[in-house]
């Protein structure tokens, strides 16, 4: 368990998360927060707090911002906005087709006494060396300029989304993770450019977060125009609410539609069901056989067939292995011959 703290350099900006040490800033006071240029000065948005999970590799708080330290950070916001306008002005006297996105001012490097960094969009590569020197001659500083694509000028500029919030790239992402239109289709959403399109002019961010969930009810939900089972009756299904957890089916009987959770309708669930048994891992139901009462007299209603009779004799005549295959009807006619001889004497 540790302490955190959520600090901003502009507001509604991005948060960056910080260890607050031994400082106890509150919600509004000014801090100052490390970077590869030095301390920069930031607004505490969440004042510090216990939280349950580890977590460690957070950068130190440096301090508490001083007069000295707040003055000097007005100081640069105001040279970022001259530098912004002086860029603006240069590059439409050079007819370049460059879009100036944001603007840093560096001034606490110990190698390099002032740095103008400019952020800006370009549809193709420009040649900006004339555009640098000027630059330079104007601004009396050293001058990098970057070329970030759309996604980053989206999250260096910030703006409203559609959904109506701030968005996602300027608040709390920190990597673009990719998004491709199989994601739009697997969420039956229109594709449409203006409808499934950020500020950016990219696919919208936001459709990667709910993917997976349509992923699991895709693979385990029946396909539409299948035949299934409700507890209304049978139907065919016409629909898939995922947020929801729900198919709609068109019932054969009435023709009307309802809403079934997924479990009514899948086939594991109506196997479950139909099996009769409490729990899935209970063991098959083995029917007992009658149980017979013990008693030593035959019911008088069963008969019993009486056994042959057979005649006594005194001698057993040897067979041999043809004869043994043919002993009853051989025997048979030995009785009959016997018969006769009685009858004869």
């Amino acid at each position: 368990m540790g302490m955190v703290m959520a600090v901003s350099f502009e507001r509604y900006g991005r948060l960056y998360y910080l260890d607050p040490g031994e400082f106890r800033p509150r919600v509004g006071d000014k801090v100052l927060v490390p970077t590869d240029d030095g301390p920069e000065v930031a607004e505490c948005v969440w004042a510090p707090q216990y939280v349950t999970e580890e977590v460690g590799g957070l950068p130190a708080c440096a301090g508490i911002a001083t007069a000295q330290d707040l003055e000097r950070d007005e100081q640069n916001r105001q040279r970022r906005a001259d530098a912004r306008l002086i860029a603006k002005r240069t590059i439409r006297q050079h007819g370049l087709p460059m879009k100036v996105v944001g603007i840093d001012f560096v001034d606490r490097r110990p190698d390099i006494d002032q740095l103008v960094i400019v952020y800006f969009s370009a549809p193709h590569r420009v040649d900006f060396r004339e555009l640098v020197r000027d630059l330079a001659r104007a601004l009396r500083a050293r001058i990098e300029l970057r070329q970030v694509g759309a996604r980053d000028e989206a999250r260096l500029q910030g703006g409203i989304g559609p959904c109506g919030r701030d968005l996602c790239c300027a608040t709390f992402l920190k990597d673009f993770e990719p998004v491709s239109v199989r994601m739009a289709k697997d969420q039956d959403l229109p594709l449409n450019p203006l409808k499934i399109s950020g500020a950016c002019g990219r696919l919208m961010c936001c459709l990667k977060y709910e993917h997976p969930l349509y992923q699991e009810f895709n693979a385990n939900a029946p396909a539409l125009g299948t035949a299934v089972e409700t507890p209304a009756g049978d139907g065919v299904v016409v629909g898939h609410n995922v947020p929801s957890d729900t198919v709609v089916v068109r019932l054969a009987a009435s023709g009307r539609r309802c809403a079934c959770s997924r479990a009514d309708v899948c086939s594991p669930r109506q196997q479950y069901e139909a099996s009769g048994t409490t729990t899935p891992d209970a063991p098959p139901v083995v029917p007992e056989p009658p149980v017979v009462p013990e008693t030593s007299e035959m019911p008088e209603t069963s008969e019993v067939p009486e056994p042959p009779v057979v005649p006594e004799t005194s001698e057993v005549p040897e067979e041999t292995r043809e004869e043994r295959r043919a002993r009853k009807p051989r025997r048979r006619r030995r009785l009959h011959h016997e018969d006769e001889g009685d009858t004869a004497q």
